[in-house]
């Protein structure tokens, strides 16, 4: 991954905003701490992104979310507590230590009902849900292996339904998607997502930048037509 480009400002000001206004409870910072005392990298969404895919969740209406890589849980929680009663969330991971260590976040966080965690690759666990004629997702997150996003983002489509809200996390990568070289194992990836984004007609999308405590980055927010 390309080292971050961070300024002081940036950081301070993340800080005061989710200080002040995220304001996240003491289950997610808790998911934090417990992924770093696991040994787990620091690359879960920072809070006030984590509060936007709450709202997000929201203001969608969603009452199915699904969830492309887990980590420790962080983002999860914040989207399950974004969920109606009655909502459900399915989240895919790839290392069973981190699904183990999210499975514990969330319960402590008190959403162990509405939450389910599926361990293995994600393209064989998204096929299985395929094959088993899982409803229609209303509410899709992308925050995985970069290699593979244009394929999740497939999957996204075709597991979701006309509505259907999806979020890609790290896809500006510290402006490698300009110049694939800085980081060729996951630039070409984002960048392939990102053109599908733009010329694929089941989508209508955009892409926002964001600095902060990850650095130079971005999202992409996309309707499924």
């Amino acid at each position: 991954m390309i080292e971050h480009q961070t300024t002081p400002g940036w950081t301070a000001v993340e800080d005061f905003l989710s200080d002040v206004v995220v304001r996240p409870d003491s289950a997610l910072k808790n998911a934090v701490t417990a992924a770093l005392e696991a040994g787990m990298p620091p690359i879960e969404v920072a809070p006030n992104a984590g509060k936007l895919l709450k709202l997000l969740v929201q203001l969608s209406g969603a009452r199915r979310v699904l969830e492309i890589g887990t980590l420790a849980g962080f983002s999860t929680i914040w989207m399950a507590q974004g969920l109606p009663d009655g909502g459900r969330l399915v989240t895919c991971e790839y290392l069973p230590k981190h699904a183990g260590v999210a499975r514990a976040n969330v319960d402590a966080a008190g959403l162990g009902a509405r939450v389910e965690i599926r361990v293995g690759a994600a393209l064989d666990t998204l096929g299985a849900l395929e094959a088993e004629g899982a409803e229609p997702f209303d509410f899709v997150f992308i925050d995985a292996d970069k290699e593979n996003d244009a394929h999740y983002l497939d999957w996204a489509i075709r597991l979701g339904r006309p509505g259907t809200t999806v979020v890609m996390d790290n896809v500006v990568w510290e402006g490698a998607v300009l110049d694939p070289s800085l980081d060729t194992v996951n630039a070409p990836g984002i960048v392939s997502a990102l053109r599908m984004m733009g010329e694929d007609p089941r989508l209508d999308a955009t892409v926002i930048q964001t600095v902060g405590t990850k650095g130079w980055d971005g999202f992409a927010l996309a309707l499924v037509r």
